[in-house]
């Protein structure tokens, strides 16, 4: 069995897999930030969807008042999720380029710590299965 067939594994490595894509994409922008007529582009945020798992999988978590201290809120059948929207350009210059730099190097720092983040927890994962296989005492 590979590392793959564990549901974990799996989606560690399609999220690494797309922030590399996003960090390429964010490079193109900057490297296409003087191109006249260059609009930059960006990768959907990702989603459990895109790794593979089955939204079925994932059973909503409602929040309970247990006790009246507790504050109320929405339950997760009414709550609002974040949804993508097409932001218009922040800047365009007279040659027609909308790459801004200053939001494509926010969004690589984003993307940087997003993926040593996805290895930091691919590493104490993997730690964590040599341990379970070591032998007591070892």
């Amino acid at each position: 069995m590979t590392l793959d067939g564990i549901p974990l594994f799996a989606m560690l490595k399609d999220r690494l897999g797309y922030l590399a894509d996003r960090q390429r994409l964010i490079a193109e922008n900057v490297a296409n930030a003087d191109t006249p007529g260059y609009a930059p582009r960006d990768l959907k945020p990702f989603t459990i969807v895109q790794a593979g798992m089955a939204p079925a999988a994932l059973a909503p978590v409602a929040p309970q008042t247990t006790s009246p201290m507790h504050l109320t809120g929405r339950s997760a059948k009414g709550a609002t999720r974040a949804k993508p929207v097409a932001a218009p350009d922040s800047e365009t210059t007279l040659n027609g380029n909308s790459v801004v730099l200053e939001e494509e190097m926010l969004k690589m720092s984003e993307a940087r710590s997003d993926y040593d983040a996805a290895v930091g927890f691919y590493q104490k994962s993997l730690a964590l299965l040599q341990l379970a296989v070591k032998r007591p005492g070892q």
